[in-house]
């Protein structure tokens, strides 16, 4: 079809679409799916080839957190059974990412609960970002730790943190929606804070909130406009005990489309599948890997995944390999360019353009702990469609209706337990 053949020329000269060809693919019928994932898959390997990027998950502070996001596990009033603890001590962190990288993760992705570090909480996660940079040589660090105060992202870069994380989720439009306790504008800000730092920027979204197709365009346009190195695109898991817990919009299908729209409106850059795709892909996993070049291994934050045997065995047996310690992940007119840079006059900012990376993963808590103090739970908010006699969003119109609570498993093993992690 005319739209995949533009959209396949303009991925392959770095070239970003319109907005009415980003919506247009989340338009597509599912007789039109294979074509859709073969045509960004022409994308996806010409700039990252058949390479899968590995990541690891280490939660340092799980729950309790202040903060009212809407999808979250670890928000407050949430009554989810998930793991509460406090900070993980260095060694124990470092050898919670120890299992990661014995399983073939080149990247490290370290996160906590809560609005954001103090000064102090800087000073336990450079001491942990140190250990496991001495006991783990070549590892990628990223930290993922919500809102930065002024220095605290050079403070994180000076101790040999990578890269920070920190994900918009929805568009700014629907924002208010999904949390009250911070604003969108905070986000923005502190990806900014990250890249002025010189940490590599990641910054992602998660689909199946109720959000329309304009949303995600939106939020995916937003990402493109702030240029982070890595994309994580997560999928709500619904968890019971949370305002969200009834959102089963997703199908594997519009999760398929979901991630051809963001590689092609990010063509050049590390797009991630993160959390939730156990859940919503399911058996439709392998094709995701024509989309992404990057994917969490094993646990989430307060989820479960599934094997790290299993997701290497899916890699192999879909034709691609494991990104290997020695191989840069970006392509090398982004992975030359200096952090954070914003493109130039000849050439836009953007996804499709210049630099900036990082870690990622909702999870059932997010990788980007959400912000805010709440004095008292609230009520949830309906997302588009609601009340405003929008029509309702083409993934309920999808959707089965059936929600597969039965997928999401609470995790009980690895960081802060005695039990052995996933990896």
């Amino acid at each position: 079809m005319d739209l995949l053949n533009t959209l396949v020329d303009k991925g392959l000269r770095r070239e970003l679409p319109t907005r009415e060809e980003a919506l247009a693919v989340l338009a597509t019928s599912d007789d039109e799916l294979l074509d859709v994932v073969a045509a960004a898959g022409k994308v996806r390997r010409q700039w990252f080839g058949r390479r899968v990027k590995l990541n690891y998950l280490v939660n340092l502070k799980s729950g309790l957190c202040p903060e009212d996001c809407s999808y979250c596990s670890q928000r407050l009033g949430s009554t989810a059974g998930i793991l509460k603890y406090t900070w993980l001590k260095p060694e124990e962190a470092s050898k919670a990412a120890a299992a990661g990288v014995a399983g073939g993760a080149k990247r490290v992705c370290l996160v906590a609960s809560g609005r954001g570090p103090t000064d102090r909480d800087v000073d336990r996660v450079t001491r942990t970002i140190e250990t496991i940079k001495e006991e783990n040589e070549g590892i990628e660090v990223c930290a993922c730790l919500g809102l930065l105060s002024d220095g605290q992202a050079d403070r994180l870069r000076t101790a040999g943190a990578d890269a920070y994380n920190h994900n918009l989720n929805t568009s700014e439009e629907t924002y208010g929606a999904i949390t009250t306790t911070h604003t969108y504008a905070d986000r923005v800000e502190t990806v900014q804070q990250a890249q002025a730092a010189g940490l590599s920027a990641c910054s992602g979204l998660i689909a199946g909130m109720g959000e329309s197709d304009k949303d995600l365009v939106d939020v995916v346009f937003a990402l493109r406009d702030l240029d982070p190195d890595s994309v994580p695109v997560n999928f709500l898991i619904p968890f019971e005990g949370t305002p969200l817990a009834k959102e089963w919009n997703l199908t594997p299908q519009r999760c398929l489309r979901i991630l051809a729209m963001v590689r092609f409106v990010c063509p050049d850059v590390e797009v991630r599948l993160a959390g939730g795709r156990e859940v919503h892909l399911r058996s439709m996993q392998p094709l995701a890997l024509h989309l992404v070049n990057s994917i969490f291994l094993g646990d989430y934050l307060t989820s479960e995944g599934q094997a790290g045997q299993a997701d290497l065995d899916m890699i192999a047996d879909a034709g691609f390999e494991v990104e290997g310690a020695g191989t840069t992940t970006l392509p090398r007119h982004r992975a030359d360019a200096p952090a954070g840079g914003c493109g130039t006059a000849a050439e836009p900012a953007g996804c499709g353009t210049q630099e900036s990376a990082g870690c990622g993963s909702h999870g059932g808590g997010g990788c980007g702990p959400c912000g805010g103090h709440a004095e008292q739970e609230r009520e949830p908010v309906a997302v588009a469609g609601a009340d405003t006699g929008e029509d309702v969003p083409a993934a309920r119109a999808e959707a089965n209706g059936a929600a597969r609570t039965d997928l999401v498993a609470v995790r009980r093993r690895g960081a802060g337990t005695d039990l052995a992690p996933n990896a």
